[in-house]
């Protein structure tokens, strides 16, 4: 057998005059994820971890298990460095798994329970992944068929491991034991993860981070956060995100020796029940799911008076909901607005309530820097709008292989342009006005335009197809897919039916499909995809049909091109 062909490396680097001062000031104190662990199973030990279904690990349980995951991955055949997809829910396993990989010296690819083939196929080539880990079933999907088609499509995947009920694959419980010692502790300026971020023009691109940046992160965040020993934290968002995984998240409570309570479903009946039996503190939601929340506690007959702070984050959580948190569940909200590339901003614990309903928060780091310029480029005047750019301790200057992402997402002297927004207070507040590019933030989840617009451009009976977010009361936004049939036009449900048979993740797949008999164009026939989608979407709400239209109609084509 051939051995597998160098891959490229994993690299996230700051210039050294950075780095030097990010030591200095005890920003990077040179943890990792395996000493954390380490530290933390020695320090609470009989404490409990993590709480699942019907499983409740000790910090030392957790131990255990990650250092038996280590060396039985290793053993399968998997080597230092090498990289490997993981899907897994919010079950325990997520942090055995994870913590595993991280003493293997494994590097971990985060991918969402959501994502089918389309995702999974990209994040396993584009990171030259040689693993693949995932849960047997997951809300019905049965995983194994996708596993086959990606082992299928991807080479080089040469291990594939199943939590649960393994089929033709290794399962977790049952990796072989280890051959021999586990490799020592990683350099801590290393890539430890590859975490997705929302593509521009297509599929997601893959974030290093270093075992130095993305612990201070999750020390701050604890800190800003007054996690202690006590503190039990409810993951009912997907834990692969980087809001429950560290914003304080998963990690923060670990950090903090408190307990994680892994939960399957956000949704009030399965989180509520959970809030009372293990007397949770703290959660994270998106907008749509706290609207959810507010809608239910008052009837929910669940105790949930230990809750002491909500956050809501990865979309912005508009005023006047945000004002119903203390009264309706008698907690503190904190809003955090953030990003997987690095920033992280919350409003802080003893904020007044204006500020905390009104602002998405400030920066966790006094060495955050951060830039609101206009179109132009320069900075505006204080409380006007304008695009967000940063740079700092934890936030990353390069995707991994994406030389043109980089080009335009990174200014010559690393800052990184967000895409958002905002708008800066007096006080350093930002407030979030929306994205500048054509993302749609559907719940929480940045879906790309223009990736909707190649799948439906397959489909025989489309000619064109634009690809643009409507406001929506419950998701924040939703998609609309505007479209021009080559032909008969296909049946809605058909064309979504036809969209999920290509193995897109449902959340991409359009909440609304609009037929128009044509777009409108200049003079010379020509207009740019941005300008189209921007008067498509104005021309519909300009009808007032935006949230009283049925789920999939037809329109009249929009006004007159310039």
């Amino acid at each position: 057998m051939n051995p597998p062909r160098p891959m490229l490396p994993l690299r996230q680097t700051w210039p050294d005059a950075f780095a030097a001062a990010y030591r200095a000031a005890g920003y990077w104190t040179g943890e990792t994820f395996p000493a954390l662990l380490r530290d933390r199973a020695a320090r609470f030990a009989h404490r409990t971890a993590v709480v699942g279904a019907d499983q409740r690990w000790s910090y030392a349980e957790l131990r255990a298990r990650a250092e038996r995951i280590a060396g039985g991955l290793l053993a399968l055949g998997l080597a230092p460095g090498d990289r490997v997809v993981v899907q897994v829910p919010n079950i325990p396993d997520f942090l055995s798994v994870m913590f595993g990989l991280f003493c293997a010296r494994l590097v971990p690819v985060y991918a969402l329970p959501a994502h089918r083939q389309v995702e999974i196929v990209h994040l396993a080539q584009k990171s030259e992944a040689r693993g693949y880990i995932l849960a047997d079933r997951h809300e019905g999907f049965d995983h194994r068929p996708l596993a086959e088609a990606v082992r299928g499509a991807c080479p080089g995947l040469a291990h594939v491991v199943v939590i649960g009920e393994a089929g033709p694959f290794a399962a977790l419980d049952a990796l072989p034991p280890a051959a021999g010692p586990l490799p020592p502790d990683p350099a801590p300026d290393e890539v430890a993860f590859l975490q997705i971020s929302g593509g521009s023009t297509g599929l997601s691109k893959l974030i290093p981070r270093t075992h130095d940046d993305y612990l201070y992160s999750v020390r701050a965040s604890a800190e800003i956060c007054r996690l202690t020993p006590e503190s039990v934290y409810l993951a009912a968002l997907p834990v692969a995100h980087n809001f429950p995984m560290s914003s304080p998240g998963v990690l923060g409570v670990l950090h903090a020796g408190g307990t994680v309570v892994m939960c399957p479903s956000p949704a009030p009946a399965t989180a509520f029940p959970l809030i009372a039996r293990e007397r949770v503190t703290l959660t994270g939601l998106v907008p749509p799911l706290a609207l959810l929340w507010l809608q239910a506690a008052p009837s929910s007959g669940h105790d949930l008076s230990s809750l002491e702070v909500l956050q809501v984050g990865g979309a912005k959580f508009m005023p006047e909901a945000a004002r119903r948190v203390r009264p309706v569940l008698g907690c503190t909200l904190q809003q955090v607005f953030g990003m997987a590339e690095g920033l992280v901003n919350y409003t802080r614990l003893d904020d007044p309530e204006e500020v905390i309903v009104t602002t998405q928060g400030r920066p966790i780091s006094p060495a955050d820097e951060v830039l609101v310029l206009d179109d132009a480029g320069n900075p505006v005047a204080e409380g006007e709008p304008g695009h967000l750019l940063t740079r700092g301790p934890y936030t990353i200057r390069a995707y991994h292989n994406d030389p043109a992402a980089n080009a335009r997402a990174f200014t010559p002297d690393g800052y990184y342009r967000t895409g958002d927004v905002v708008l800066r207070r007096a006080d350093g507040h930002l407030v979030v006005q929306g994205r500048a590019s054509d993302h749609i933030n559907r719940a929480g989840e940045k879906i790309s335009a223009e990736e909707i617009e190649d799948h439906l451009l397959a489909h025989p009976q489309v000619f064109d197809a634009a690809v643009v977010s409507l406001p929506d009361a419950f998701l924040g936004e939703r998609s609309c897919a505007f479209v021009i049939a080559g032909g008969e036009p296909p049946r809605p449900a058909a064309l979504k039916a036809f969209m999920r048979g290509r193995g897109l993740a449902d959340f991409k797949v359009p909440d609304q499909i609009v037929f128009v008999p044509g777009f409108a164009t200049t003079a010379v026939g020509k207009v740019s995809r941005r300008e189209l989608r921007a008067r498509l979407r104005a021309d519909f709400l300009a009808r007032g049909t935006a949230d009283d239209t049925p789920a999939d109609t037809a329109a009249p084509a929009p006004a007159g091109g310039a």
